[in-house]
């Protein structure tokens, strides 16, 4: 089997593997991805810049480790939302409902990691948040984040 046999098979085994978890790549997992991906990368600057400056506890592997598994638990979440709508026969309901409702703790997160840098944070972002946030169901204070000050 030679490379290209490998490749063209490790990409028909992705592509089915996402349709199968997730009931196809749509706008709204593009978006959690790229939000994940951009709050894991905010979040090691700031964990960087407060070890620099002796406010945080700086670069760990185990912290980083442990933002990696929960970010894979984040489209786990999302998958077993898409087999609830498979069983109820909704299209893409609770899918989507997940990923909004990830969407804005991940912006959240990547906002509180600005503070961190020490970044001003513009006010139509932090409406973002409010909209995506009554897109998932979501109210003031509910949430995991709901213990947490935002910066």
């Amino acid at each position: 089997m030679d490379k290209s046999e490998i490749y063209k098979f490790s990409a028909a085994f992705g592509g089915s593997a996402i349709t199968y978890l997730f009931g196809g790549w749509s706008f709204a997992l593009a978006a959690l991805l790229t939000f994940t991906i951009i709050d894991y990368v905010t979040g090691l600057f700031a964990a960087a810049a407060e070890g620099k400056r002796g406010t945080g506890l700086g670069l760990k592997s185990k912290t980083g480790l442990l933002g990696i598994s929960r970010k894979v638990f984040i489209f786990a979440m999302v998958a077993v939302g898409h087999i609830v709508d498979g069983i109820l026969g909704d299209s893409h309901l609770f899918r989507d409902t997940v990923a909004y409702f990830y969407l804005a703790n991940e912006l959240l997160s990547i906002l509180e990691n600005g503070g961190r840098l020490g970044v001003p944070i513009p006010s139509a972002l932090r409406q973002a948040i409010e909209v995506l946030k009554s897109k998932s169901g979501e109210k003031e204070g509910d949430g995991e984040n709901a213990g947490k000050k935002e910066k």
